[in-house]
Parts: C-alpha cells; structure tokens; sequence
C-alpha cells in the first residue's frame, strides 16, 4: 500500500454518497465558506438503468450497481441466506429502490419522541418533509413544493390492480388518496419519487445541481477505512483510492452516512464500538460502545403469488413480442407504460389483528411475478401481493469480520426470531388470502400459486413464511440515537456519536425504530434536519 497522503483539510468531510449523503453536501456547500468533501465508494450514476425507472430489474444483483452482500443463513428463514442489495453509485440506494414515496405514520415519530429524543416527533419532522419536496400537486397541509425531492403520480395503471382494490376495499380496507398524511391504513397508488417519467434519485436531486460549487469536491470509487481521533476529537478521514492511502483533515466535523450497513464498519474499523469485538480484530479500541452494529430492523416481505386469467399482467406483455416493441415505443415517446414502473404500483396498509393501534401491514401488490428479483418473469399471467410486518420485535446486527474495508460485513437480520414476528407473518398471508378471494376477483378465477392452497394450517404458514420471506431492502438503526441512559445509544438526539467529538452519523442507521413504510424519505428527512443541526450548532461555537 502506498504511503499515506494528507491531501488536504475541510471543515466537513461526508463519508457516503448515497441518499443522505447527496443532502449533506448540498446543504453543508451552501455556505461558500464551507470547504465539504464527499467520499464514494461506487461509481457515477451515468448507467442508463439508473435513470429508466424499470432498471432496478437490471441494477440489483449487478456488481456494477449493487454491493452483493449477503446475510448469514437465518434460522427463521429455514436456512437460507438472503442478497442484501445496497446502491453502489452516487445516490446510493436511491438509483436502484422501488422510487415509491413514503414517510411512514405519525406514531413512529412520536413513538421517538417518547423515547426522550427532543425534536423528533411528527409536528417536528411533517415541516422538514415538506421544505425538501417538490410534489407534482404542489403545496398543501401535508406537501411541499419548491423543494429538491421530486414526487409524483404513477405513470402506468393496471386493470389488475384496480380490481385488486376493490377487493380489498370488499375486505375492509378502504380506498385513500394518500399515504403520506400521518395515517396510511387504506389503499392508494404508491407516489414515486421520478420526474417526466424518469427516476428521481438523491444524486438527481441534490447532488447533481451543486456539483459546480468551487467548495465541494467530490470523489468517487473510494474505500473509506476510518476515521482518526485525537485527544477524543476527530482530526482526519482515512480512505483508500487507486491504491493509495489518502487523510482528509476535518476541521469542523465527519459525517458517516455510509447507510445501516456501511457506517457501523466504519465507526468498528475506528476504534468505536463494543471493546471485546474490537479487540479480537486486532483493532485498538477508542471508544467503547456496544450498540454499534446492534438494533438492525429491517422489513420481511413475504410474497405470495397468485395466477389469473381473463386480465392482463406485466407477464403476459413481456412474453409478447409486439408489446414488448410497444412499451419501448411508449417510452421513448411518452415517457409513460411499463419502463416507467416502481416495483410495486399499488399499496394497502392494514392491521394483522386488532391489537395494533395502527396499521402493521404493508402490501407491494405488483402486477408481475418472477422467483426472485434479477430473475425473468414467469411466463404465465400473475400477480404478487408482497407483504410486510412494519413494526418487527425482532433484532439483528451487522459487524465486521476483519480490519480492512473490503472485508465482506457479518450481516444478521434475525428475522421471525419472535413469537410476535412469527404470528404477524402467519397473519400476513391470511390477509393476503381474504383480499385476494373476495368477489371483484372472481372473474379472474384467482389460483395461489406460492405458497398455495395445501398450505392451511398456521405452522405450515409459518415454514411458507420462511420460504418465501426476503428483506424488502429496508435496514435501520445499526448507530442508533438515544438518551444518555440508553446503553446501546451509539448517539444522541442530535446524531453526535456518544464520547467523540467532531464525529456524527446521519443516514437510516440512526433511527430507533423502524418507521411503518418504505424508509428511503424518511432517511432524506433525517439527512435534512441533521444538516440543519450541525450547522446550526457550528454557528453557536
């Protein structure tokens, strides 16, 4: 390895570049005073399938887009070892996700509040989603407009899932305009985060505008291997390029925001993180914190697939050549069909029983169906009603297994590992049943085609669940922030890692708690309003 070079000193230095990282550097460059470097380790997003809505078929499970982890083998998944996709590019996860645009419920947030984090509950944060939106309707009690982050109404509608909602509007569920006002239990179409039928990711947003500001520098295809401390300060970001050795001095702060699986590394290759682990690395430890790598959540989705016949899917359109040719046309004309698709088009959020106060379920309903994403289409006509628990009791970690940054991650979702998981993921496919067998779907002559019909009883639900079960790529809270009586607290309220100065995380890794949706938003908002406090507390120095 090459000798180690001070390149240069900035006042903040921006460890990952993916969704809250592309927030950081737009907000922290704004000031010109401000010297920002922002570290990537993928390349630029200058691959046309991180563009065309429909790539992420192309992008996840392709080395050039996506980490290729993996989970260890779960138990409560009978075994099996997941992929774990995480975006390998500027913008991060958000050049390959489903684009769909959610906040999750009130509740999660006041939940936080209640945890004793001041200035996170809903009436804090509804503020900070809408000054970062721009939403195709334009402003109103619950939307932004003039903001970076672009929302708007699907471009594509399916027969099928139009009559999927009034199957589950025939189940109890009713029909909703919106998601994303604090209480989502209803059916909508998902809002995606594109523009003119084109994907609209974080880079898109707010990395690409600010890129001639002479005091942001950004680089790209970097290793970020730790952060240096100094008398309990940080003083300097070590990375890796090109084979050589580079320190980034910090004169004000570093920020982590490397993602749920990324960050944790980083602060355990540094010294910050539980003494014993550390130490049997061969690390030196710099400050002990247990929860570092601790508290993973991430959303199980199971998904059920059904045939049917009588109605078109994505299926029967792709394996038709004349209107596979038409979508390309529609496309590059109209910017409209099915090129233009979010994973899942239409949603539901219900509760798995009465005891939840709010809704716990989330369905991805998906007018298509294949074994596994990466994989072709099956070739008969098919929906998938995915499903997830937004709320699992279950925890899991992520750690590193050697010293250096291209040592694979020790990833351990853990899922189904509770009672109350497993019974939610019994209680998922019953919900899935009673939607998909009400009278609106009856013309279609509806077959389950996984797990299936013979699958009755609640435990041979269960082993389905493990069989079927994958992540719908949603992991939080591995650096998670709390009060100074939280043990497993890696932050405070203010996303300062605990005993460090000069040192924050600020991405999905520092939630609590889950949030009762897709997490993407939510990880924008909190980039947001973490940019806010630093700033903010750099002009109280």
């Amino acid at each position: 390895m090459a000798e180690t070079n001070i390149i240069e000193t900035f006042d903040y230095v921006v460890a990952g570049a993916g969704s809250a990282g592309c927030v950081l550097a737009n907000r922290l460059s704004a000031d010109p005073g401000n010297r920002v470097l922002l570290l990537e380790g993928g390349g630029k997003d200058d691959w046309i399938w991180f563009h065309i809505p429909v790539g992420y078929l192309f992008a996840i499970g392709n080395p050039r887009a996506d980490w290729m982890f993996r989970t260890a083998e779960e138990a409560g998944l009978n075994g099996r070892s997941l992929a774990y996709p995480r975006g390998k590019t500027l913008g991060g996860s958000s050049a390959i996700n489903a684009m769909i645009y959610m906040r999750g419920q009130a509740a999660d947030y006041d939940h936080w509040r209640k945890l004793g984090l001041k200035g996170w509950g809903w009436d804090d944060v509804l503020p900070v989603f809408k000054r970062v939106e721009d939403h195709a309707e334009g402003g109103s009690e619950f939307h932004g407009t003039g903001g970076e982050w672009r929302v708007e109404h699907p471009r594509v509608k399916w027969d099928i899932l139009d009559r999927i909602r009034d199957a589950a509007e025939a189940a109890g569920v009713p029909k909703i305009p919106d998601f994303n006002t604090g209480d989502n239990t209803g059916s909508s179409y998902f809002q995606v985060n594109q523009k003119g039928g084109r994907r609209w990711s974080a880079a898109r947003g707010f990395l690409k505008p600010v890129l001639t500001r002479p005091n942001l520098k950004v680089e790209t295809g970097v290793s970020v291997d730790r952060v240096e401390v100094t008398e309990g300060r940080v003083t300097a970001v070590v990375y890796r390029k090109d084979g050589a050795t580079h320190r980034a001095g910090v004169r004000g702060e570093a920020v982590l925001s490397a993602g749920a699986v990324g960050s944790p590394l980083i602060l355990e290759r540094s010294g910050i993180g539980h003494g014993e682990r550390l130490a049997a690395h061969g690390i030196d430890v710099v400050k002990h914190l247990p929860g570092v790598g601790e508290n993973l959540q991430d959303h199980l989705q199971i998904r059920p697939i059904y045939k049917v016949n009588g109605i078109k899917t994505l299926n029967t359109e792709y394996w038709n050549l004349v209107s596979r040719a038409m979508m390309g046309v529609n496309y590059a004309l109209f910017r409209k069909g099915p090129l233009t698709m979010a994973p899942s088009q239409v949603g539901a959020f219900v509760k798995s029983s009465p005891q939840y106060e709010t809704a716990n379920l989330e369905f991805h309903f998906q007018p298509l169906s294949l074994d596994d994403w990466g994989h072709g289409l099956h070739r008969f006509g098919a929906f998938t009603a995915s499903v997830c628990n937004l709320r699992p009791t279950s925890r899991g970690s992520i750690h590193l297994t050697g010293s250096l940054p291209e040592d694979k991650p020790d990833i351990r979702p853990n899922y189904l590992s509770t009672e109350a998981d497993r019974q939610v993921a019994v209680d998922s496919l019953k919900w899935a049943r009673r939607i998909v067998f009400q009278k609106p779907m009856e013309p279609y002559r509806p077959e389950e085609y996984k797990p299936g019909a013979h699958v009755a009883s609640e435990d041979e639900m269960l082993v389905a669940a493990g069989d079927l079960g994958t992540t719908i790529f949603h992991p939080v809270g591995t650096a998670k922030m709390g009060t100074d009586d939280d043990a497993a607290a890696v932050l405070d309220d203010r996303l300062r890692v605990r005993g460090i100065d000069g040192l924050r995380v600020i991405d999905a890794s520092v939630m609590p708690a889950i949030t009762s949706g897709n997490t993407n938003s939510p990880t924008i908002m909190i980039a947001d309003k973490g940019a806010e406090m630093m700033l903010g507390d750099a002009r109280g120095r």
